[in-house]
């Protein structure tokens, strides 16, 4: 886990690590969130809904821009204060994502920063964009 302070951080920090979306990652939002969609449970009718097969929940996907911000950008001291996230593409189960964000603006009054955020396949297919906003305590 990362510790930085706000005075550590400069606009174009970023980082990045990967992630596989496995079935047991699948059941375990299930079980928490309780959305049973068939979209996300069901493979055959995924497939007969022009899909590649069962597709990830959005908001499992998304929440790792939160380990992004609360592990790595700035990390430990990290308040979540807003998201805005755009779904481009579907993901599928197995698949390897990157989550990249980069810091892109700094606010010293407030002491918050902005990340402009990513998760791609490692192919490079655009799963989904945020901008976080992200204060940070002292």
């Amino acid at each position: 886990m990362n510790y930085y302070k706000f005075e550590d951080l400069d606009i174009g920090m970023s980082f990045e690590f990967k992630e596989i979306i496995t079935e047991e990652k699948m059941a375990l939002f299930l079980k928490l969130s309780g959305d049973n969609n068939t979209l996300h449970c069901d493979e055959e009718y995924a497939k007969k809904s022009s899909m590649k097969g069962r597709v990830v929940y959005g908001m499992l996907s998304s929440s790792f821009y939160s380990t992004l911000v609360g592990v790595y950008l700035p990390g430990e001291n990290c308040l979540l204060q807003e998201i805005k996230i755009s779904f481009n593409n579907p993901l599928y189960i197995g698949e390897e994502i990157v989550v990249s964000g980069t810091m892109i603006e700094k606010d010293d009054t407030f002491k918050r920063v902005e990340i402009k955020a990513s998760i791609k396949t490692i192919d490079g297919k655009v799963v989904s964009k945020a901008k976080i906003k992200v204060g940070v305590r002292e």
